[in-house]
């Protein structure tokens, strides 16, 4: 069964963007209230008093006990507007109701178990859809829909035709898929990377050349390249034999 709370909303007698920034301005939140053909009420509600009585409920399958000016009346609530930035409600309407007349609501999924596909093959369970809607009684409206997802393998998925909520028609299509088993995802394999400042050796052919003389021209030759060649008046003094300084040659 859905559960109920109780909101007590004051009459709002101004409407419009600014009289609904006075109402916040006062810590109040501006509502309207509309249905069976009544003229729509605008409302302000206390800030504090509503955050504490919706938290932990699921509000589009939560019934209203509203109470404005001494009277009470059943409600849903339609729409929760909230801050784009903070999580503060700056309005919400309800929709009255009736005992004796069915209502289109939404209503939320919740599934339940580990499904085989995850526990023994380590599949993934993907929720695909998380509320469907329902045409009901107030008085039977359920505050969830639970589903049971332990029979589910690889590949294979349960679908809103496998939901079975009592004295409800269930409005969404049959063949939507509520949740479904898929593969594991392959693990992507990284290639190790080189520590930094860790040296990469030398060829054992450069370090050779090196240490030696005369590696100079071996290396000058292994490149393609001719050795120096020496200066020419170097070469000729170095060839030619040096007079004896004491006389003449016999």
């Amino acid at each position: 069964m859905a559960q109920l709370i109780s909101i007590t909303a004051a009459p709002r007698t101004a409407a419009g963007k600014g009289a609904a920034r006075q109402s916040r301005l006062k810590r109040k939140v501006p509502a309207v209230v509309y249905g069976h053909g009544r003229a729509s009420q605008s409302l302000e509600v206390d800030a504090q008093a509503l955050e504490q009585v919706l938290t932990g409920k699921e509000p589009s399958s939560t019934l209203v006990e509203l109470t404005v000016d001494g009277k009470k009346a059943r409600a849903l609530i339609r729409e929760i507007q909230r801050h784009p930035v903070r999580p503060d409600i700056i309005h919400i309407d309800f929709y009255e109701i009736h005992a004796d007349e069915k209502v289109k609501l939404k209503v939320p999924v919740h599934l339940i178990g580990t499904p085989d596909g995850v526990r023994n093959a380590g599949g993934v369970l993907d929720q695909v859809t998380r509320e469907v809607e329902i045409d009901v009684l107030p008085e039977h409206i359920p505050d969830r829909v639970e589903l049971d997802v332990t029979v589910l393998t690889i590949g294979r998925s349960l679908h809103v035709s496998d939901l079975v909520i009592p004295n409800a028609t269930i409005l969404t299509q049959a063949d939507l898929t509520i949740a479904t088993v898929v593969p594991p995802r392959a693990e992507e394999v990284v290639a190790p990377t080189a520590e930094a400042g860790t040296e990469v050796a030398e060829p054992e052919l450069i370090r050779k050349v090196r240490e030696g003389e005369e590696g100079e021209e071996g290396e000058a030759a292994a490149e393609g390249k001719a050795p120096e060649a020496k200066p020419k008046a170097a070469a000729e003094k170095a060839e030619k034999p040096e007079k004896s300084k004491g006389g003449k040659e016999g």
